[in-house]
């Protein structure tokens, strides 16, 4: 396989636009909007040349490259610690039990929270892969290359990751949730709310939001029917997400109501299931294929490979994978079954 996962770079924002015209709406993390990518990458070099190896508020966005082409057909992205720089709103479902000794009954209201419970989490996200590429596990490259891009800068992480999960959006492009609830109180369309989030944060929400719990039974059925459910096309992102280790903790998006999803970092696994191994051979196409990392920061790759496992720290690599990963015999690399 050619493809292989590295930082972004400044040149890759036409790549990166294109992409983002693809999405269909509701990727927060992937506005099509210059400035705002723009800015990303930005982040993204100054989050490289960074040389403390400490927690900071950054931000690293990983493409998807095809080797034989040169063409970027994925991206995803990684927040080592939200809410600094604006406030991270979440809503948290819960449920406020009361009873009534007159009627003789109880009663069990499901509620909306707005919380910022999960500021500092490390989060994971704009992940998008091209439509003609959906095949032969590179989404699952593309998702699990964040991890470890993390293991490969451990200290630069907290311990919580989050994973926001796109909601429910109509064939129209607007959102139930958003509709029945937050549109009310900002006099715009979801589309419209989207993008100003995507480019100018979430200031706006606290200043407009309202703060008190939102009593689900007050909602239309529409909207509520879709909380905490994923988008259709998010479905298999969500499974991918438990199987790594994420939960439902009952947090979704104030914006579609998705699902977020919580982990922690080290109980991950493709974290706590990696090891790093010397390389002592390079060989055909035989061994288990795995994923495979090297380097740091703008050095940082990641991709698929034949490896074979010798038992005492060193392992073989297939010759394809050790070119495509620029890596040779004496150098240390992580590996992860698939």
């Amino acid at each position: 396989m050619s493809f292989f996962m590295r930082p972004a770079r400044l040149d890759d924002l036409q790549t990166l636009y294109e992409m983002a015209k693809l999405t269909g709406g509701g990727f927060t993390n992937l506005p099509p909007d210059r400035k705002a990518l723009s800015s990303k990458l930005e982040r993204t070099a100054e989050a490289l040349s960074r040389t403390e190896d400490d927690l900071a508020d950054e931000m690293i966005v990983l493409v998807l490259e095809n080797s034989e082409t040169g063409q970027v057909r994925g991206t995803c992205q990684l927040f080592s610690e939200v809410g600094q720089k604006f406030p991270f709103y979440s809503y948290r479902l819960g449920t406020l039990t009361q009873h009534s000794r007159e009627l003789a009954r109880t009663f069990r209201a499901e509620m909306l929270s707005l919380t910022t419970d999960l500021e500092g989490s490390t989060e994971v996200g704009g992940l998008f892969l091209h439509p003609r590429e959906r095949a032969e596990g590179l989404g699952l490259l593309l998702a699990r290359s964040r991890y470890l891009y993390i293991r490969q800068h451990r200290a630069r992480f907290g311990n919580r990751i989050i994973a926001e999960l796109r909601g429910v959006i109509d064939e129209a492009g607007g959102s139930p949730f958003w509709d029945g609830l937050a549109g009310r109180f900002f006099g715009m369309s979801f589309q419209e709310a989207d993008e100003f989030n995507a480019i100018n944060g979430y200031q706006f929400i606290a200043d407009l939001m309202p703060k008190t719990p939102i009593y689900t039974a007050m909602l239309t059925d529409h909207a509520r029917s879709v909380i905490g459910l994923p988008h259709p096309n998010g479905r298999a992102a969500m499974r991918m997400l438990e199987a790594e280790g994420f939960k439902n903790a009952g947090y979704v998006d104030i914006f579609d109501g998705g699902p977020t999803m919580v982990g922690n970092i080290d109980a991950l696994r493709t974290v706590s299931e990696s090891r790093e191994v010397t390389l002592t051979d390079i060989h055909g196409e035989k061994g288990a294929k795995m994923l495979i990392a090297r380097g740091k920061l703008s050095k940082f790759r990641c991709a698929y490979g034949s490896v074979i496992e010798q038992g005492d720290g060193t392992a073989a690599l297939d010759s394809a994978s050790a070119a495509l990963l620029s890596v040779d015999i004496g150098d240390s690399i992580t590996i992860v079954g698939r």
